[in-house]
């Protein structure tokens, strides 16, 4: 039976998905022949929009397109309309198209809109009310290098990843002034628990994150050849920037590494190793705030220069904003030491854009993932991505966005940052919470295939394409934790949340349960990104326990590039269990053509079953195949079935009638529509 209208359907609409900027659109509804449908509308409501003074660029609040009566189809009516964006803002529209169906008969009208908390898919019915809208998205096209989706990322926390002890400084100062002992860096031993509560320190309790581990950028270059067995193309940093925290994000000079993490020797050598081995590298930019022990500010006077907090005739000082100069400032969240920048700054975005941005990236960068991109300004954005762009034709620049980033409202302002050119994807929170909700059975399989298609209609194809699948990052659980504990383990402070930890009673259902949200994230479109650590089973609840560090300690019988032994994890059974998987995984993304090219639908949904297919490029896709960077040999290009069962009981779910190959397993096996799974349990089918 034809929907009366569907979003997702090429009967309906006409092309699918989000749209360039002056494109055409065909919609097609279906209304109930009963309700007498005399005349249609489609109404359209512009976000965004703006009157100028030229009436060609003037774009509409709403535009009300009469719908034309095409036939009668059985106990339906055809009405079809067509949205011209070219006659729209001169065409430039870029932005968002809110839009639903009013159609009226002799009693009066009634409304067709999406469906409660969707943007998309299928129509309902809402009488005389109003109607939830319909997203449509227009976006201005550009290129886009398809390094990033087209491979595999590896998050790695860098002071927690690796440490190679012939690199290792312990003592460094921080700056090039003096560092007196309350401001020193702790190093911690490997395998120590990070430090979570509240130290004394500068009068007053608080939490400094000034406990060091000691990884560092020769350690990571250590073992570039484990990561490459995991089938790694990207490595994502956090930031590596001289600072006075572990984590980085309070910089302190963004033209110098931090110390403790090597040189510009270092970087440049962990550069060409990872290009040496097809590997790209993926720089953390903080550009919305520094720390307030910086170059720019120096709060504390240790260094050398005139800072904003000093003097205001400072170089710096047109780069914060003061209510009350020194001691009242904008900070990022009221976080005194992370004062905030003024990014309409000029001096300080030619700083970012040329003496940052650009300059990294020909010391051996490929790209930047933006930090709290939803606090940059869309222009801003823009300078930075035409910048990257500038100087390495194919830099790559992602966003942290946690929302749905095509209709993300921010500082009471709908941001384009996905649409206008300045970013080209952002990172996979909502994908993250649509599955990892799902794993724990707190949406049906129904809500995570409408969450996923809700994003591949919103988002512009390259924001799809090069979207970074995370299950987890530094700001997040563990997911094994996550999917091993309840709610109730993160009650109270956060300093007692050290020992949440599976339990060994759940530790296995957690185990399955990981293994099918990892082949999710590997069979989706996107590159899967991995949390280091996580291929291993590492545990944690909240910062700073997800930031433990790494289990190093199984060694193999390999040597790396400039000689040193290769060391494996040490690792459980169970953990041994997991790190095979993710292998699998690789292999599975290098050697299957669907899992980077094809197009993604779901042929079954049901309760706590799916059957997620991917198949590359059918009439009507928004996807598009290109040739593999690398030049690989040429790969499996049969459609893929992911199929599995979140489940504590065996289930029966609907697949195609046909022949197929497990890819873990090798098993050949023939359906008549049907396929039992084990309970808590994820099969990858190759079609024969």
């Amino acid at each position: 039976m034809l929907p009366i209208y569907d979003s997702r359907s090429l009967d309906c609409r006409a092309p699918l998905g989000a749209v360039e900027r002056g494109s055409r659109i065909r919609f097609r509804a279906y209304p109930e022949s009963y309700r007498v449908p005399l005349r249609g509308y489609l109404v359209v409501e512009f976000d965004g929009y703006h009157l100028e003074s030229d009436p060609e660029k003037s774009v509409p609040r709403v535009l009300e397109i009469e719908m034309f009566h095409v036939e009668h189809c059985g106990d339906r009516e055809l009405f079809e309309a067509t949205l011209d964006l070219g006659a729209v803002g001169g065409g430039d529209y870029i932005g968002l198209c809110f839009y639903h169906f009013r159609f009226e008969n002799d009693g009066g009208y009634f409304r067709y809109g999406a469906r409660e908390g969707r943007t998309g898919g299928v129509a309902e019915f809402y009488g005389a009310a109003s109607a939830n809208q319909f997203q449509l998205t227009v976006y201005e096209p550009h290129d886009v290098p398809d390094w990033f989706g087209r491979g595999i990322t590896y998050q790695i926390f860098p002071d927690r990843f690796a440490r190679s002890g012939d690199k290792l400084r312990p003592n460094t100062p921080l700056c090039d002034g003096t560092t007196p002992a309350s401001r020193k860096r702790k190093l911690s031993s490997w395998g120590d628990e990070p430090v979570a509560h509240a130290e004394y320190f500068e009068g007053c309790h608080q939490v400094t994150n000034r406990d060091f581990f000691g990884g560092n950028l020769a350690g990571i270059r250590d073992k570039l050849d484990y990561l490459r067995s995991l089938g790694v193309t990207t490595l994502y940093l956090n930031p590596i920037f001289e600072s006075f925290s572990n984590h980085r994000y309070n910089t302190a000079d963004y033209e110098k590494i931090d110390p403790m993490l090597g040189s510009l020797d270092d970087f440049r050598a962990l550069c060409e190793s990872a290009h040496e081995r097809g590997m790209r590298v993926l720089l953390d930019g903080v550009f919305n705030h520094t720390g307030s022990d910086s170059v720019y500010f120096n709060r504390d006077g240790r260094y050398n220069s005139v800072g904003a907090y000093q003097s205001r005739s400072s170089e710096y000082f047109p780069w914060f904003r003061f209510s009350r100069w020194p001691n009242r400032y904008d900070s990022w969240w009221g976080i005194d030491t992370l004062p905030a920048v003024n990014e309409d700054a000029p001096s300080y975005r030619k700083f970012i854009c040329e003496s940052v941005v650009r300059r990294w990236l020909r010391e051996g960068a490929d790209g930047w993932r933006l930090d709290v991109a939803d606090e940059l300004p869309d222009d801003f954005i823009r300078e930075i991505s035409s910048s990257a762009r500038d100087e390495k034709d194919d830099a790559f620049v992602i966003g942290e966005v946690w929302e749905d980033a095509s209709n993300k409202i921010s500082y009471s302002e709908r941001r384009k940052y996905l649409l206008d050119g300045g970013l080209d994807a952002v990172m996979g929170y909502v994908f993250r919470s649509a599955l990892v909700g799902f794993l724990r059975g707190d949406r049906t399989a129904e809500d995570f295939r409408d969450d996923l298609l809700d994003l591949l209609e919103n988002y512009p194809p390259y924001a799809i394409k090069n979207s970074m699948n995370i299950l987890g990052t530094h700001d997040t659980p563990r997911i094994l934790t996550l999917l091993g504990v309840d709610d109730a383990a993160f009650a109270g402070p956060k300093e007692n949340h050290g020992g949440v930890h599976t339990s060994p009673e759940h530790r296995a259902e957690a185990v399955a349960l990981l293994k099918i949200a990892s082949a999710v994230q590997f069979c989706f479109v996107g590159s899967p990104t991995v949390y280091y650590g996580d291929e291993v089973g590492m545990e944690g609840a909240e910062d700073p326990f997800c930031r433990r560090a790494f289990p190093w300690g199984g060694k193999s019988s390999t040597t790396n590039s400039h000689g040193s032994v290769s060391d494996e994890p040490k690792v459980t059974s169970y953990q041994k269990e997991i790190l095979d998987w993710y292998r699998l995984l690789a292999r599975a993304r290098a050697e299957l053509a669907a899992l980077v090219d094809g197009d993604v639908s779901f042929d079954y949904t049901n309760g706590r079953s799916i059957v997620m297919r991917r198949a590359l490029r059918r009439k009507g896709s928004t996807l598009t195949k290109s040739q593999d960077p690398n030049g690989a040999d040429k790969k499996n290009e049969n459609d893929v079935l992911l199929v599995l069962n979140a489940s504590r009981s065996l289930q029966n779910v609907n697949v195609p009638r046909g022949t197929f190959c497990d890819f873990a397993t090798d098993e050949r096996l023939s359906t008549d529509g049907a396929l039992e799974l084990e309970p808590m349990s994820v099969r990858i089918l190759v079609a024969l």
